[in-house]
């Protein structure tokens, strides 16, 4: 594994591993550390719990996923899944339950992100948005609709 943090963490990483709560996690490899950061901070209002050039972690809407930098997986067998892809999360939708799509839309719009679909009441329920993040991942966010 390769390293290029040079602050201290804010935890162990076996604490950190240890505090998170049953359930579904999300760990996204990105190759740009600091534009993911930027995207979920600026554009889908993400709160930074810790971040650094090798691993991050964040809060959004409750939930708490992790980034992690490809030089940090050198010796990770997901190595092998991302070497040479161009476009990461391809069909991947990160689905973002109680985000206001037309906020995230008009962030993603000034922040330069793809808006692949314009926020759009959904006969689903719900009314939502796709935007495409930093490596290929689609984030939707999706708020419900009046019945």
């Amino acid at each position: 594994m390769a390293m290029k943090r040079t602050k201290t963490p804010w935890m162990k990483a076996e604490d950190f591993g240890r505090s998170l709560a049953r359930g579904i996690g999300v760990n996204l490899l990105v190759s740009d550390m600091a534009a993911m950061e930027a995207f979920c901070r600026d554009v889908l209002g993400a709160h930074m719990i810790y971040a650094d050039e090798d691993f991050a972690a964040i809060e959004l809407l409750g939930s708490v996923f992790m980034l992690h930098a490809d030089h940090s997986y050198l010796d990770n067998p997901m190595t092998g899944v991302i070497a040479g892809i161009e476009t990461r999360g391809a069909g991947i939708e990160l689905r973002l339950y109680g985000a206001d799509p037309d906020a995230v839309e008009a962030a993603a719009l000034e922040h330069g992100h793809i808006v692949l679909a314009g926020s759009i009441d959904k006969p689903h329920g719900l009314r939502e948005c796709h935007i495409v993040g930093p490596d290929g991942c689609v984030f939707v966010p999706s708020a419900r609709l009046a019945p």
